[in-house]
């Protein structure tokens, strides 16, 4: 096999050497600025991706020898499906490798909204000892609504339900419990959101959907960034209908300006809910071993 691979997001080195194994000649250029890639991308059969590199485009335009997109991860939204598929373009992708990785995440903004974990650190690291002022809830008996029931979804209602917590989902896949999302807002005193964005799933929390939900609802979104209507979810946090929210997503990723972060019932990572160790290294095995079972069919 003498296939050319550009890999232009960092996979891990089991995957890098697999490829290698197999006698495929690899670039590794997460270093080099996604807009140089145009520029070279005509050289190579296969291009590796992870989230970060956009397959659209001018990048797609000039991919004049391109067999095969691998991204390393689930969600496609990087990906110009339609126009890869025009082109004759495999697209392969690596489905459920991280999703204990996001749920875990996930269970974590859970605890750090509801006993204020991170202004507690903020205020200890001012000098302040504000122990009254940060009292907290509880998440045993309260209600978590989860949009989205997929691996993740699921495996957060279990860690939930071992924390005494009522699950309220939206899809056909929570033990039966599958309700319209219009009947969970109104139940949930925290809400996840486990979809992959697209022209359905766009601002499907906006400001109709926060007017429904109960005051004081928490919010964690570990998805994608433009589920949740970035404005209507501001105009929520500063009013106390939303008492506070975590977001690992941004619609515009890294967020520049970005109004949620001035404020201190929001709490943020930089979109890291894959970022394991054990998430990384099956994503990185995974992707190269589709992208070599695509290849040797050729």
């Amino acid at each position: 096999m003498t296939f050319k691979i550009l890999i232009s997001d960092k996979i891990c080195d089991d995957g890098i050497k697999k490829l290698q194994e197999k006698g495929c000649q690899v670039t590794m250029a997460w270093d080099m600025p996604k807009t140089d890639l145009p520029k070279i991308i005509a050289d190579y059969d296969v291009l590796i991706v992870r989230s970060a590199t956009k397959v659209k485009g001018e990048l797609l335009s000039n991919a004049k020898k391109l067999k095969v997109i691998g991204r390393a991860g689930e969600g496609l939204d990087n990906v110009d499906f339609q126009k890869a598929n025009e082109l004759g373009i495999k697209v392969v992708n690596t489905p459920h490798v991280s999703y204990v990785s996001v749920a875990e995440l996930t269970l974590g903004y859970l605890i750090a909204l509801a006993r204020n974990i991170v202004q507690g650190t903020i205020s200890m690291r001012e000098g302040k000892w504000e122990k009254e002022k940060l009292i907290g809830t509880e998440l045993n008996g309260k209600t978590l609504g989860i949009i989205g029931c997929g691996y993740i979804g699921k495996t957060v209602e279990r860690f939930a339900i071992e924390l005494g917590m009522k699950v309220v989902g939206v899809e056909e896949c929570v033990h039966d419990r599958f309700v319209p999302l219009d009947a969970m807002l109104p139940q949930a005193d925290f809400i996840t959101i486990h979809v992959p964005l697209s022209p359905l799933t766009k601002h499907m929390l906006s400001a109709k959907e926060f007017e429904k939900m109960k005051p004081g609802v928490m919010i964690v979104d570990c998805s994608r960034g433009g589920v949740i209507d970035q404005d209507a979810l501001y105009q929520a946090l500063v009013s106390g209908k939303v008492r506070g929210a975590a977001l690992d997503v941004f619609e515009e990723e890294p967020p520049k300006n970005s109004k949620l972060l001035t404020l201190p019932n929001v709490i943020a990572t930089p979109h890291m809910g894959a970022q394991t160790e054990e998430a990384q290294l099956k994503a990185g095995v995974q992707i190269a071993n589709r992208v070599i079972e695509v290849l040797e069919k050729l």
